[in-house]
């Protein structure tokens, strides 16, 4: 089982590029398949989720061929069946995004219920009342989601909840629709304009992505395109939060400052630096933080993903630190790992951390329990004394790109190593001092 083993206690300096968001890059790819004609897509991370999801569109007959780890040239014309029988798909949360595209195109979908992150109930129920709204049949039968139709027809949809997506899935499906669809409440992510720009891209015809009301005019068909990913917002967001919880000075380039806002004013209030340019910020922290509460809000307030992290952080600052979670209601069970390592933290009501900042965390041997905390953890064993091993790192690859050589380019200690590796720990051990 390989493992990241880390000695803490050096500042990060530099440099680090940014690339392709995960959440975007699989609303895309998804959405890809709506057109017989070639797409290229470019910027694609080089992570786990989007190779998973490129083979099982594969695996419905797709041509998808890989010039490069960043790039897929896609042509869905050639697909013969609509059941994504693909197993591994069952293991990502984006595989749901083929559900929209296969029922907007074809009006039949079979999918794997998604799987991802164990981070608490994603229900489905609003990409269900969606699909439903635009005429489909939807059943749940043997882990599958299957929705089918005669023919979808456009209509006005009330989402009783702000869903990323559902807001995809149902806009995927409705720009094939016959008429008009308006979605209300709809979610305004980044990676929800995303979508929206990319399928604009292939021919279809969606304005109000980005606000809470989209509204779609249904076309017939929808032709090739060339695009490229947006920045990973949420690895952006890691890389400023690590700067900053290992006092150091880091550039972060080919970001969208605007997509990092509530982070940016977050680390600000806690006392580090944050200086914004066109497509890159740069955080310095030269002191001890202090103390701030946290609320996790759907875009534009302060994401759920980076929740863990900025706790993390907060766990070294001065002062009593407030942390709501109102998105998912697992996001706590990383608060364990942390105390191992010394951090003063304990959960109330179920959805808040109570965090008392300490002087300093200890290294200590910690599980990642999911994508988010397994980089918190990877934050907090930087900042730590000694060393940190991050066990089931498999979460961490499925989100971020190369995510160690990031790290060692800024001077971080760290190392990818085998558990069973003993020369190969002890080998870092002596290299790092």
């Amino acid at each position: 089982m390989e493992q990241y083993i880390i000695k803490g206690g050096k500042p990060l300096v530099g440099e680090v590029t940014i690339g392709g968001a995960k959440n975007a890059a699989l609303g895309v790819i998804a959405a890809a398949i709506m057109t017989d004609e070639p797409v290229k897509l470019h910027n694609l991370p080089d992570i786990s989720d989007v190779d998973i999801l490129l083979k099982g569109i594969e695996a419905l007959g797709a041509v998808v061929e890989r010039p490069n780890v960043h790039e897929a040239r896609m042509m869905g014309g050639s697909i013969t069946t609509c059941i994504a029988s693909y197993d591994d798909l069952r293991k990502i949360r984006g595989s749901y995004y083929l559900c929209g595209a296969m029922l907007g195109k074809y009006k039949r979908a079979e999918v794997p219920l998604p799987g991802g992150c164990n981070i608490g109930s994603r229900p489905i129920d609003q990409h269900i009342k969606g699909f439903e709204a635009l005429g489909a049949k939807v059943v749940i039968q043997h882990g599958m989601i299957i929705a089918e139709a005669e023919k979808l027809v456009g209509a006005h949809i009330y989402f009783d909840c702000s869903s990323v997506g559902a807001t995809i899935n149902v806009m995927m499906a409705a720009c094939m629709a016959e008429g008009q669809t308006v979605l209300e409440n709809a979610a305004k992510e980044p990676h929800v304009v995303e979508v929206a720009n990319f399928l604009n891209s292939l021919g279809a015809n969606i304005k109000g992505a980005g606000t809470d009301v989209i509204r779609i005019s249904g076309v017939s068909s929808l032709h090739g395109s060339t695009y490229s990913i947006i920045p990973d917002q949420i690895e952006a967001g890691t890389f400023m939060l690590a700067a900053a919880a290992t006092r150091g000075d880091v550039l972060i380039k080919n970001v969208i400052p605007k997509h990092l806002e509530a982070v940016s004013a977050k680390l600000v209030e806690i006392g580090a630096e944050v200086e914004e340019f066109d497509d890159a910020v740069r955080v310095v922290a030269s002191k001890r933080l202090v103390h701030t509460n946290i609320k996790t809000l759907p875009y534009p307030g302060f994401p759920t993903d980076m929740q863990q992290v900025m706790a993390t952080v907060l766990c070294i600052a001065e002062g009593t630190s407030i942390v709501t979670e109102t998105i998912y209601e697992n996001r706590f069970m990383y608060v364990d790992e942390l105390t191992r390592m010394g951090a003063s933290m304990r959960v109330v009501e179920g959805n808040s951390a109570v965090i008392e900042g300490v002087d300093k965390l200890t290294g200590a041997i910690v599980r990642a329990l999911d994508l988010r905390c397994g980089a918190a953890l990877v934050v907090a064993g930087l900042m730590a004394d000694g060393y940190t091993t991050v066990e089931h790192i498999e979460y961490v690859e499925r989100g971020y790109e190369k995510f160690v050589n990031k790290m060692c380019e800024l001077g971080a200690a760290i190392e990818k190593v085998d558990s069973e590796d003993a020369k190969a720990i002890q080998k870092f051990k002596l290299r790092v001092g």
